[in-house]
C-alpha cells in the first residue's frame, strides 16, 4: 500500500493498517520514511522497518526492483557530450518529490537565464533517468556539479543557497 508521508489523509489511511504485523517503509532517499515511521510507531505499530537510504540507495546497490515503466533515461554517452561546452555546466540532480529540490529550483532556473554567458545549468530527474544516477553513484538529492571541461571543479550533495552556488560559478 502506498500511503503519502505528506498528504493529509496520512494518519487516516495508516490506521487502516493492522497494528501488530510488521510494516516496511521506503522513500526515495531516506528522511520521509524515517519520519513516517517514527509516526507510525507513536500510533501503536509494534514492527516498523526503514529501509535506510531508501530506494536510491537500494538501486545504487544493483538489487532488483519491479518497475512501473520502462524509461530508460539518459545515457551516460549523452550525459558526456552535455559536458561539452565552451562555457560551465551546471548539474542539478534532483526529483520532483525532493524538498530541498524544489527550493533550489527557482534560483537554478534564475541563474542559468541571468548567468547564460558563464555557464549551462542542466537539470537531471532521478525518477526518470534511473540508470545514469547508477552510473553515477547518485545516490541522493539534491546534488549539484560543477563542470569545466568536462571536469569536475565543484560539488555539493544536498541543500546550498543560491549565494554559494553563484560564488562557485564567478570565481
Amino acid at each position: 500500500m502506498n500511503i503519502d508521508w505528506k498528504a493529509d489523509d496520512f494518519e487516516e489511511k495508516s490506521k487502516a493498517l493492522d497494528k501488530n504485523k510488521p510494516v516496511y517503509v521506503y522513500c526515495m532517499s531516506g528522511p520521509r520514511s524515517t519520519a513516517a515511521s517514527t509516526k507510525l510507531q507513536e500510533m501503536g505499530f509494534k514492527k516498523v522497518y526503514v529501509m535506510e537510504g531508501g530506494m536510491m540507495k537500494w538501486r545504487n546497490a544493483d538489487l532488483p526492483e519491479i518497475k512501473k515503466s520502462n524509461t530508460v533515461g539518459m545515457s551516460l554517452a549523452h550525459y558526456n557530450e552535455l559536458l561539452d561546452s565552451k562555457t560551465l555546466v551546471l548539474v542539478d540532480f534532483y526529483a520532483e518529490w525532493c524538498a530541498p529540490c524544489k527550493k533550489m529550483e527557482p534560483y537554478l532556473k534564475k541563474i542559468g537565464s541571468e548567468l547564460s554567458d558563464k555557464v549551462k545549468v542542466v537539470r537531471i530527474d532521478a525518477d526518470e533517468n534511473i540508470e545514469l544516477y547508477k552510473e553515477l553513484n547518485v545516490s541522493a538529492l539534491p546534488v549539484l556539479k560543477l563542470y569545466k571541461n568536462k571536469n569536475v571543479i565543484w560539488e555539493n550533495l544536498g541543500f546550498v543557497e543560491e549565494a554559494e552556488v553563484r560564488k562557485q560559478i564567478l570565481q
